[in-house]
């Protein structure tokens, strides 16, 4: 991590230092070295998803998912090396971004088509961009990097001009993470009812089936027109994706080791310590892996909606925050695979997390209740002015009521009482996106590049379907969040939000919980893969463009069950740095 920093380093000095064109002059593409040369074309993936979501339309919708989903159907204008992190041509085949780093001229492939024939062009960039900024459309926290750039202007129908209001770190990354929409297909489209039907594309898949609520089915496009690019070779090998969504974690298990689809990964540690050591794991037919990589590294928590009373007072977050035993709950619930979190950007301290820790201790919650103004009175109850402290507590999946039981029976200590309100994945999102909650368990992932302000700065708080769901505000936040943004370097950007984390643990506006360094994963021993199995970056979702179906180990697999035979066994860790044997690093852009 620490070469890569300083490669970065460099490579944004040199963004901010002359104008850059993207990429630089006598780059070619070639095949990526995290892909395997023996990749073979062909086969089904079948995976399990979590709850079925309210759209498929990733600007509609911000979940995992449906980012997934979407970037497969839609190309951006630029990609990003999964080694470098350094943006590459899409269907944009040149950026070229000016000396005071204001204007981005993007010059789009000629080759770029949709998957109805017709080219890719400026005014499908445009209307894209408008789509995203109006405001009647819901695409909350995607409009929020937009919003420094006016409307782009057409030069040819293969060139567009970007002008920033501000010059930002972001910039590059927010024109280049453009996925661009069909304009003649969707602007005679309801926008904000375009959730599961996409009949044109661009990406490398399109839905071939959708049986609602159950699966979704991709298929490998023949016409996709970037099939022929280098950096394509080994990778998205499968013709078929097939995505099943299970509301419940323990029925998609069960349906797993039913041999339903072929990879899941595991997030609960009772799981991967107990339930994964039957006869199909010892004879191999099912393998268990650990897969430590650079993955960059989120925070879950208990959110605390601060729009409302009493989670607009620090002390009451406080002391609810010193009620949660998550010693207890590591030790009893998850066999103490768990760091305790006490960071909202865990991944960004070299020399060690200096925040401390909000141990539990019931006395010290007490004594911060007393100091808002809180009682307990002759029943017992925790009251204010009368009223009851009585918790709402949004929930969408049964597995968290065990960690809640354990909370609950704290709280009730010092009289509060906790209601367990659980919905589905949709009401959930709906009632989150209106701020109809008083407490939630939300988890969030990381990217390498740190970008604090959508879920951070206070002109988000009120912004519905966005990532402030908590509804932070604070001065000295929003002044250091302005602060990174004309900031290049980007050890002096974290140094920045490692202020802004200090600040945050401070007023917690989540009740932190616990978080893991690598990836859990199981799958039917029928894949082909790369010695590191993921890529440096990635999730278990990248097993989808690096694995292939290995019709032999196919076959070896159904013969090995029929006739109840071990087949070979496979590391149970891989570790990206030693499995890895590519190039890693690549001379800086000039």
């Amino acid at each position: 991590m620490k070469n890569l920093l300083g490669f970065l380093c460099v490579f944004h000095g040199l963004l901010l230092a002359e104008s850059l064109q993207i990429p630089a002059e006598g780059w070619e593409p070639e095949p990526s070295p995290l892909a395997s040369e023996w990749a073979e074309p062909g086969g089904t993936m079948r995976v399990a998803a979590s709850q079925y979501p309210k759209s498929f339309n990733y600007y509609l919708d911000n979940n995992v998912f449906s980012s997934q989903l979407f970037s497969y159907l839609y190309d951006s204008l630029l990609t990003t090396n999964g080694l470098t992190l350094v943006s590459e041509p899409s269907i944009a085949e040149k950026v070229v971004v000016s000396e005071d780093k204001t204007t981005f001229t993007v010059h789009l492939d000629p080759k770029a088509t949709w998957s109805d024939g017709k080219p890719i062009s400026a005014e499908d960039v445009i209307w894209t961009f408008e789509a995203i900024m109006k405001p009647e459309n819901l695409t909350g926290p995607h409009k929020v990097s937009l919003a420094r750039f006016e409307t782009p202007v057409k030069v040819d129908e293969r060139t567009v001009i970007f002008t920033a209001k501000q010059v930002h770190w972001k910039n590059l990354l927010a024109i280049g993470g453009i996925q661009v929409l069909p304009a003649h297909w969707w602007k005679d489209q309801p926008f904000n009812e375009m959730n599961f039907e996409f009949p044109v594309v661009s990406g490398s898949y399109q839905i071939k089936s959708l049986n609602e609520p159950d699966m979704v089915v991709l298929e490998k496009r023949d016409d996709y027109w970037a099939a022929e690019d280098p950096r394509g070779e080994g990778t998205s090998n499968f013709d078929f994706l097939e995505f099943w969504f299970y509301p419940d974690r323990n029925l998609a298990f069960d349906n797993f080791k039913a041999g339903s689809f072929d990879i899941f990964a595991v997030y609960r540690a009772r799981r991967w310590a107990m339930e994964t050591q039957g006869d199909a794991f010892q004879k191999n037919w099912m393998i268990r892996q650990a897969i430590h990589n650079s993955q960059p590294v989120g925070f879950q928590g208990f959110a605390m909606n601060m729009r409302r009373k009493p989670f607009d007072d620090v002390r009451v977050r406080k002391a609810l925050a010193h009620l949660l035993d998550r010693k207890r709950m590591n030790a009893t619930l998850m066999f103490n695979q768990y760091q305790l979190t006490s960071s909202y950007f865990p991944d960004i301290y070299p020399e060690g997390n200096p925040n401390a820790l909000l141990e539990f201790d019931v006395a010290k919650a007490r004594a911060l209740f007393q100091e808002a103004g809180w009682t307990v009175n002759d029943e017992g109850k925790l009251t204010k002015e009368g009223k009851p402290f009585v918790i709402q507590f949004l929930t969408r999946s049964p597995t968290s009521d065990q960690f809640l039981i354990i909370y609950r029976e704290a709280l009730e200590q010092v009289g509060i009482e906790l209601n367990i309100v659980r919905k589905d994945w949709s009401a959930w999102t709906k009632d989150m996106g209106e701020f109809n909650y008083d407490m939630t368990w939300a988890a969030w992932g990381a990217g390498l590049f740190k970008d604090p302000e959508s879920m951070w700065h206070s002109k988000y708080k009120e912004q519905q379907n966005g990532n402030n769901i908590t509804g932070f505000a604070d001065e000295r936040v929003d002044a250091l969040i302005d602060q990174t943004m004309g900031e290049f370097d980007i050890e002096k950007r974290h140094e920045i939000v490692r202020e802004i984390d200090s600040l945050l643990v401070e007023q917690v506006p989540y009740v932190l919980l616990w978080h893991t360094d690598f990836v859990r994963l199981l799958y039917w021993n029928r894949f082909g893969m790369p010695d590191q199995v993921l890529t440096k970056y990635g999730s278990e979702s990248a097993a989808q463009g690096l694995w292939w179906l290995d019709v032999d180990m196919d076959a070896d697999l159904e013969a090995a069950k029929k006739s109840d035979k071990k087949l070979p066994p496979r590391p149970a860790e891989i570790r990206f740095e030693e499995q890895f044997d590519g190039p890693v690093a690549v001379e800086p852009m000039n």
